[in-house]
């Protein structure tokens, strides 16, 4: 009886790359950009999108060395932090990330929307990760 097998990681490309910038907006207006997470490699995987912890900049370093996560930043509000999961999106502020979690089966891909519904005046910032299963 012959047995093989053949380890592979998950492999993934996220376009566009970090930073989603939304430039100037005027107070009140809303726009929408997407985010596009492909898989390339034989196996499906789950991803999962969350809020980067406070100390996101060690973070950053970290994983870009060792593929813990895919950062990806975004705008937020300068004033206080409304983070929020249900039903699918994640609330950051004056952001909204849907779909925030999902399954994606080999070569297939989702369409991750941002949304910014420009609300407090000022420069705006936020931090958001994917986490992709077997990476």
């Amino acid at each position: 009886v012959r047995v093989s097998a053949k380890a592979v990681y998950s492999k993934y490309s996220i376009e566009p790359a970090s930073p989603i910038n939304f430039g100037a907006m005027v107070k009140g207006t809303r726009k929408t950009q997407t985010v596009v997470l492909e898989n390339k490699g034989i196996l499906s995987f789950k991803f999962r999108i969350h809020q980067a912890p406070k100390d996101a900049p060690a973070l950053e370093r970290k994983s870009s060395k060792q593929g813990d996560s895919a950062p990806l930043a975004a705008k937020r509000s300068m004033g206080r932090k409304s983070s929020a999961l249900s039903q699918g999106h994640l609330n950051l502020g004056m952001f909204t990330v849907s779909p925030c979690s999902g399954s994606i089966s080999p070569w297939g891909q989702q369409k991750i929307t941002v949304e910014c519904l420009a609300g407090q005046e000022g420069t705006c910032e936020e931090h958001i990760y994917f986490d992709i299963t077997s990476r």
